[in-house]
């Protein structure tokens, strides 16, 4: 679920739109059995709405600044890649952060 890079990291997310309330639910495993993050966003997958929303809430979940964090892949689709990038201190604590959201699981 996350991918460590030189630079940052990467999430798997998976995405639904249109939702009551801005939320993360936690770690899910797909049919697949690969594991994502679930996110629920209140934007509508109009115009890169939802994605700009998922953005800001995983910045704001992992304490990271707005513009490090982007959806690097699947910007149509459910399951989403999004990457954060960071340097040395603040990489460390986004890191750490995004482990405990997603239960341990990388």
């Amino acid at each position: 679920m996350i991918t460590e890079r030189k630079d940052g990291f990467d999430i798997r997310v998976r995405l639904t739109p249109g939702a009551a309330a801005d939320r993360i639910d936690g770690a899910e495993a797909a049919a697949d059995g690969r594991t994502h993050l679930k996110a629920r966003v209140r934007a509508v997958p109009e115009k890169g709405a939802a994605n700009k929303a998922l953005e800001a809430l995983l910045a704001k979940a992992l304490g990271a600044p707005r513009s490090a964090v982007a959806v690097a892949r699947g910007a149509t689709a459910r399951i989403k890649t999004v990457r954060v990038t960071a340097d040395g201190a603040a990489l460390a604590r986004s890191l750490d952060r995004a482990k405990a959201l997603c239960g341990g699981e990388t």
